[in-house]
């Protein structure tokens, strides 16, 4: 059907309404206005930059359509005389059913929406190389991440203030941003919450609909009951995204679902602004080059950028009148400076790229949080294996999801995650010093899934599983990100640094046993059959080091690689970017998204690189008057 204009639909209305009666009335207005919508929806997400406008200026240029790209672009392009180009390298599919479904996540990685980055061997995983998954489709990692909302602790933005010299980065301070892109809502199942989560905690107007799970399963009152049971060990935190801050405690979980469905930055951010006229984005398209368009000051502008797509000789061109924005998350953001001429001057000369701005720590202080997944057998037929082992029911599930997004398939990978820190006289101590930011962080994660989950290796043909993730989530150990050539479209080079520390190791070992004490508890008492594979013969302390680092991978939250320090200072370690995000040593040029944060919040990140975008967007808007 042709789309209808607006002026139109008055008099086809009338028309519609005298030819049928009152209920197909209905079902015609509403393909008219779907059609309309859709018309306008998509119209301003090009394809190719074939398309972009000559005669169009533009303000900002944002780099990367991820969780920071789609909420700058929907902040800054509130007003409509600021024009804003939001540039992806990936597609424009979000709505793509494998990322609408929450429980077909496992189908992401690896797939066209994944950049299919790996790392270099890691000498903590015995030499392995593994596959580290980053999202290549609008909405960046918030597109085919696992969901989980946490906007991190009050020592870990505290921390942030500290070394950055900047109290807006204070707990306190960014708790209205926590608040302002949140929009907490009822499962779809309607239950009472009053127990699982404080609302008066959370946002109820934001662009990102968050949600606990949609229903209970089977493994809540177990787990639930062991709080009680081990409290000691094992608390139970009513929210961990309170405002206390406080995060520590088994918690129900918290996501980016809503109505069974993923609610990814370009669902949320994007999605329902594609009708501005001063917004245009352009997919399948690559920045492949900053420019430094000037001098200010003695120092270099950059509000110039390249772009080009896959395989294409053709290479565009475009300058921002105010600010050119790099959100294309920690591994791209680093490779873009260092191409561009921003980094480590003895790493840039390597591959033959002339130093513009000498910045040794573009690149350096990857921080990432290692995983392990541990199950077990159990005496129960009513677990979430079915949807991997019964294609009856996954079919049948599907139809319900599809119906009305009801179903199993709605549901993320755990109802309830654990957040603990290891005793204060632990030995490590003895020699290491806490790498967490505080009393209220976490040094490793339980995650609980109610089915067999693992990374690596062969899945069981069949069977009924629990499986427990355990994850380091203070890291100490440090990678980095570096130049394989001067050719953009050259994969950088990723050390993820994975267990490479005495204290991740120490910490990863800890966390298994902690979670066998876990599951010792009376409430799994005759549920729990036996451990399963390579973990049922990790008992002694190196027994289960050499289990982890045989199996460890990464939970994907890479950070850190062009962090924020104090504004003005200089030399290696003194940080990439000032306190507002600028790049140190430019003009014109700001970084925005988990790159910047000097260290990985004991969070899963999505959340905490919301409220950094957030507060981002009023940082820039304080100095443009036309705000």
């Amino acid at each position: 059907m042709e789309s209808a204009k607006l002026s139109d639909l008055p008099r086809l209305a009338k028309v519609l309404k005298a030819l049928f009666t009152m209920a197909l009335w209905n079902v015609l207005k509403s393909v008219v206005l779907l059609s309309i919508y859709s018309s306008a929806t998509y119209a301003a997400i090009l394809q190719s930059p074939s398309q972009l406008s000559s005669k169009k200026n533009y303000d900002y240029i944002i780099v990367g359509g991820g969780a920071a790209g789609s909420a700058l672009a929907h902040r800054l392009s509130e007003t409509s005389s600021v024009n804003v180009l939001l540039i992806e390298a990936g597609s424009s599919d979000y709505k793509n059913l494998n990322i609408e479904v929450p429980q077909f996540v496992g189908r992401l990685g690896g797939s066209q929406f994944d950049w299919n980055f790996t790392t270099v061997a890691q000498p903590g995983l015995n030499g392995r190389s593994i596959a580290y998954e980053r999202g290549f489709v609008l909405g960046g990692s918030t597109s085919v991440n696992f969901m989980a909302y946490c906007r991190g602790s009050k020592d870990d933005w505290d921390r942030f203030a500290r070394v950055t010299g900047d109290q807006g980065w204070s707990y306190n301070s960014i708790l209205p941003y926590a608040k302002k892109m949140e929009n907490f809502v009822e499962p779809i199942d309607g239950r009472d919450i009053t127990n699982e989560v404080i609302l008066s905690s959370h946002g109820n107007s934001g662009p990102i609909e968050t949600s606990v799970s949609g229903y209970p399963i089977s493994i809540d009152s177990r787990v639930l009951n062991t709080t009680t049971q081990l409290s000691a060990e094992f608390p139970f935190n009513h929210d961990y995204n309170s405002v206390s801050g406080n995060t520590l405690g088994i918690s129900w979980a918290q996501y980016t679902i809503a109505n069974g469905e993923r609610q990814s930055a370009a669902l949320g951010y994007l999605d329902p602004i594609l009708n501005r006229s001063n917004l245009d984005i352009v997919v399948n398209t690559q920045v492949t080059k900053l420019v430094q368009t000037g001098t200010s000051g003695g120092l270099p502008v950059f509000r110039g950028v390249q772009f080009s797509q896959p395989g294409s000789s053709k290479i565009y061109s475009l300058t921002a009148s105010h600010e050119v924005i790099v959100s294309a998350g920690a591994v791209k953001t680093p490779q873009l400076l260092m191409l561009s001429g921003i980094g480590d001057s003895a790493e840039l000369s390597k591959v033959g790229i002339k130093t513009i701005v000498n910045s040794p720590d573009v690149g350096k202080n990857l921080q990432d949080h290692p995983l392990v997944t541990s199950s077990f057998t159990v005496n129960s037929t009513n677990t979430l294996d079915n949807l991997n082992f019964d294609p009856t029911f996954a079919a049948q599930q599907l139809q319900l999801w599809e119906n009305g997004h009801t179903g199993e398939l709605g549901l993320p990978a755990a109802n309830q995650l654990g957040w603990l820190r290891l005793p204060s006289n632990s030995t490590i101590f003895k020699t290491v010093p806490d790498p967490s930011a505080g009393p209220t962080s976490a040094h490793h994660e339980f995650i609980f899934t109610d089915s067999y989950l693992g990374f690596g290796g062969a899945w069981p043909s069949g069977g009924n599983f629990l499986t427990i993730f355990t994850v380091v989530v203070s890291p100490e150990s440090r990678g980095s990100i570096t130049l394989a050539s001067s050719n953009p479209f050259d994969a950088p080079v990723i050390d993820a640094g994975l267990l490479n520390s005495d204290f991740d190791i120490y910490t990863m070992r800890e966390s298994i046993k902690s979670m066998r004490r876990f599951t010792n508890a009376p409430a799994w008492k005759d549920w729990i059959i036996a451990e399963y594979g390579d973990f049922a013969n990790a008992q002694t302390d190196d027994q289960i080091e050499a289990y982890a680092r045989a199996s460890a991978e990464t939970i994907n939250h890479v950070s850190g690689t062009a962090a924020m320090g104090k504004t003005g200072s200089k030399g290696a370690g003194s940080g990439v970017l000032n306190s507002d995000l600028t790049v140190k040593g430019t003009v014109g040029l700001r970084v925005v998204d988990a790159s910047a944060f000097p260290f990985i919040p004991a969070a899963h990140t999505q959340a905490p690189v919301y409220i950094l975008a957030e507060r981002a967007a009023d940082l820039i808007k304080s100095i443009n008057r036309v705000y």
